[in-house]
């Protein structure tokens, strides 16, 4: 973090002092002492020539984006890659010797590869720019007496800048004015809530984290409501901003797993697994909008009088109710929880419309919980009279109101806030419609439930009413949080089990933090929070040694979260990271797969990212990791029928002509195979369903060959009985050692059938073709009818059995070949069983001893 201190520069003779402040100091000090340290006038603001000399030395107040190559030659470059050299030198020789269909195919594997790694890094580059356009084009500014409207790319340190509705911070600002100020800072923190500001100092204890500087604007936040003014103190890359976008230039995004093995394949020639998501085995998500809801929720009434309610239903509309002891309150069933709905109601600024909130969420809360009570129109009822706004200094909010039809009666004032601010205005308290006195012992009991709610991680508000402030009657208090997503605790569950840990980095507070996490199953007895300054203390190996047991970071910053994943990867995890504010950016860009949120998500995080959730649910995360399981499986199973197809059909050939045998297959049928190899059964294998119980295996091993032992057994066990049966076949039709059209024919449709078999048992590496079902793949059984329709009518069409040299064949030949080509099959699933039997045997001997793991959270 950057401190305060004065640098020199020469102008002509003199020498000037140039200040640079840090948001953190600045914060610290009052505003007269920055003033001083900037040499600004905060009335007045710089003199021209001042801003002209500042600028000189602190540069334009934007991102440096520079001007690199053309793309063409970032394009070109990527082909110095080992692996690409080999593969086009491979292309050559290929149409050296006339294999044209062999060149194309190298030539479009070279042209995929060199294009993800060049969109990989062009992303990155423009997640630069996207971070630059967060910097308003314009802004008001007062230099020399007069308020300016000028470009915001013109400000400098010691600069005035006056905010209003609307406008988002030019610069970094030490706030010296400012009235019912609220700024959404979500495209820096992440946090949707708005940050109520203030203008005085900060304990330097209290301020460590970006959330907690309520006395500084920083650039690229969003003035939600109220006005202020403020002397700017970090300008360009010297902001907040700034640090994020000198992060994400140093950070180079990790090569994927792919990519790894790519590299290695060029240099070792040998197969390494494919894919990233599958690997996966740490998830470092963020709170709010990915394992919340993002949308403020009544969840609990403490009435005066001793009462607990219970609200269900989330979000911004009427859908829930309000329980009281198993029974449901509506309206004014029950005058203690409706007085405290309408206190909320009518001291509301917020509206909802089409369930979409127009106001603070936490305003938008207390309309949600009228509306599930019909309620909802009191705030009509009443004509405000008075209105005392909400500032960070008096935590409430007061309105002054008369009924609209029983104007002659007195005025009655609705409050509400922070339960320790309300107490002190209340002189009485409700009790099941009666006004009491508010004795000490009352104050102690709310004091005590207050505690209780917000150690549950809920956001306490108190509500009164009365004739006069300082006489009003205490009526409860209500319990807010931003809920967790439905479906999102048995994903977490489904994913822990499996061997997935599950990290929550927040800016939120431990108590917010830990209550959400405990909700979801993510924090236990043995789990461990830590705060962002607890991070700063400790250096990445540090850090490595305690995050296996830690579930929550709380009060994390950019910072924080991009050393937690280094402290991850450090211990070998494969990180995933999620996020949507500019502060996830960096980490995004760090992690072994960055994931953005697609509707609450900042351009700038999406273009750091390599995957973007359309739905912003964590619940899509477990999609996405079951899918990579999938398409790797798939790509096993592809492999497998390959390999046992190639080596079965090279061996056939080759032992034919070693045993002095004529060639079993002519030129044509070899074609016809090749095609039946490449074809339809082929890749309808690369579409096989996801198996559902695939999630909850373990991650995979990223060093980890595609070639394990089991799948070798099973290509070379495959390929012994293709190879075998095929010569069985052409033996016992060849004993008049002469070749007919009939012996080529049994052959020939002897190795199809092998091929159809050796496909079906290939569905799956694991599981019985019963298990999984056999038409599951609609698209494999299409491909197999499909290549058995072309087989027999290569059998049977006279024009196509003059083309291969085929005859027709007997339903009794045909039934002989099926019997001894699903051989293949059978022995695959016998060996599959044996596998499954095997596994269990080792789970049982494994379960009775407790073992230890990285991924324990």
């Amino acid at each position: 973090m950057k401190v305060a201190h004065l640098q020199k520069i020469p102008d002509g003779d003199n020498e000037t002092m140039i200040p640079v402040l840090s948001s953190k100091k600045a914060s610290e000090l009052p505003v007269d002492e920055v003033a001083s340290i900037l040499q600004a006038n905060l009335q007045n603001g710089l003199k021209n020539c001042e801003v002209c000399h500042r600028r000189a030395f602190h540069g334009w107040n934007e991102f440096d984006i520079s001007e690199d190559e053309p793309l063409w030659k970032k394009y070109i470059s990527q082909f110095k890659n080992p692996l690409i050299m080999l593969l086009l030198a491979s292309a050559v020789i290929s149409v050296v010797m006339h294999q044209f269909d062999d060149a194309v195919s190298i030539t479009v594997a070279i042209l995929i590869v060199v294009t993800v790694a060049f969109v990989q890094e062009y992303r990155s580059e423009k997640s630069l720019e996207e971070l630059s356009k967060l910097v308003p084009p314009e802004c008001h500014c007062v230099r020399e007496g007069r308020v300016e409207h000028t470009l915001a790319r013109d400000l400098v340190p010691g600069d005035t800048v006056c905010l209003s509705v609307g406008d988002r911070v030019p610069a970094d600002l030490r706030l010296f004015e400012a009235v019912d100020l609220s700024i959404d800072e979500s495209s820096l923190t992440g946090e949707t809530a708005p940050c109520s500001k203030s203008t005085a100092p900060q304990p330097a204890a209290t301020n460590g984290d970006l959330t907690s500087r309520s006395n500084i604007a920083f650039m690229g936040t969003l003035v939600r409501c109220g006005k202020a003014k403020g002397i700017v103190i970090g300008t360009g890359e010297n902001s907040e901003f700034g640090e994020v976008f000198k992060m994400m230039q140093a950070e180079e995004a990790p090569k994927t797993p792919l990519q790894k093995s790519m590299d290695l394949l060029g240099k070792q020639l040998s197969l390494y697994s494919f894919g990233i998501i599958g690997c996966c085995n740490v998830i470092c998500s963020d709170k709010t909008g990915t394992l919340t809801k993002n949308e403020m929720t009544v969840t609990h009434i403490f009435t005066s009088d001793g009462q607990h309610a219970e609200v269900t239903g989330v979000g911004y509309n009427r859908f829930g109710e309000v329980m009281l002891d198993g029974e449901v309150i509506h309206g004014y069933n029950n005058p203690s929880i409706s007085k405290i709905v309408e206190a909320g109601c009518v001291c509301n600024d917020a509206l909802i419309r089409n369930n979409t909130l127009m106001g603070k969420p936490t305003e938008g809360a207390l309309i949600a919980l009228a509306m599930k009570m019909g309620l909802d129109g009191l705030q009509e009822d009443y004509i405000r009279k008075a209105e005392y706004p909400f500032s960070s200094e008096q935590k409430w909010m007061a309105v002054k109101c008369i009924h609209r039809t029983q104007q002659d009666k007195p005025e009655v004032c609705f409050m509400k806030g922070a339960y320790e601010q309300v107490i002190r205005y209340c002189t009485s308290y409700n009790c099941k419609g009666q006004t009491l006195p508010l004795v000490q012992q009352q104050r102690e009991k709310y004091q005590q439930e207050k505690t209780s709610m917000g150690s549950a991680g809920l956001r306490v508000l108190a509500l009164a009413s009365g004739p006069e402030l300082g006489q009003l009657t205490f009526l409860g208090l209500v319990g807010i949080i931003d809920p967790p997503r439905t479906g999102v605790k048995e994903a977490v569950t489904t994913l822990i089990t499996s061997g997935v840990a599950i990290k929550m980095v927040t800016g939120d507070s431990q108590e917010t933090a830990v209550a959400i996490a405990s909700r979801l199953g993510l924090y236990s007895k043995n789990s461990q929070a830590i705060s962002g300054e607890e991070i700063d203390d400790l250096d990445i190996q540090q850090l490595s040694q305690i995050t296996p047991k830690v579930a929550v970071f709380y009060r994390a910053s950019p910072r924080h979260k991009l050393k937690i994943i280094k402290s991850l990867q450090n211990n070998g995890a494969v990180v995933a990271m999620t996020g949507d504010g500019v502060n996830d950016a960096v980490a995004l860009k760090a992690a072994d797969i960055g994931v953005a949120m697609g509707q609450t998500g900042t351009d700038v995080c999406k273009e750091a990212a390599d995957m973007i959730l359309v739905d912003d649910d964590f619940q899509t995360i477990m999609s996405a990791i079951e899918e990579g399981k999938g398409i790797y499986n798939n790509i096993k199973n592809f492999v497998r029928f390959q390999l046992s197809t190639s080596i079965a059909a090279l061996t056939l050939i080759s032992l034919a002509t070693l045993m002095n045998f004529p060639n079993p297959l002519n030129a044509m049928q070899i074609l016809w195979i090749n095609i039946i190899m490449d074809g339809p059964p082929a890749q309808s294998l690369g579409v096989e369903p996801v198996d559902k119980d695939v999630i909850r295996k373990p991650p995979r091993n990223l060093k980890d060959s595609i070639l394990t032992k089991s799948l070798i057994v099973k290509i070379l066990v495959s390929s012994i009985i293709i190879v075998c049966g095929t010569l069985f076949v052409f033996w016992r039709e060849l004993r008049d050692n002469v070749i007919t059209p009939r012996d080529t024919t049994m052959t020939f449709t002897c190795f199809v059938f092998f091929d159809m078999f050796n496909a079906l048992s290939s569905r799956s590496q694991a599981k019985s073709v019963f298990e999984i079902g056999l038409c599951s793949n609609k698209m494999f059984c299409y491909a197999v009818l499909g290549s058995i329709m072309g087989q027999l009518l290569v059998i049977y069409f006279p024009p196509l059995q003059k083309v291969f040299q085929t005859e027709s064949l007997s339903v009794l030949d045909l039934l002989f070949l099926v019997g001894l080509t699903s051989s293949v099959c059978i022995v695959t699933e016998l060996i599959k069983k044996f596998e499954r039997s095997k596994e269990k045997i080792q789970k049982r001997g494994s379960s009775s001893s407790s073992t230890s793991s990285f991924l324990d959270v």
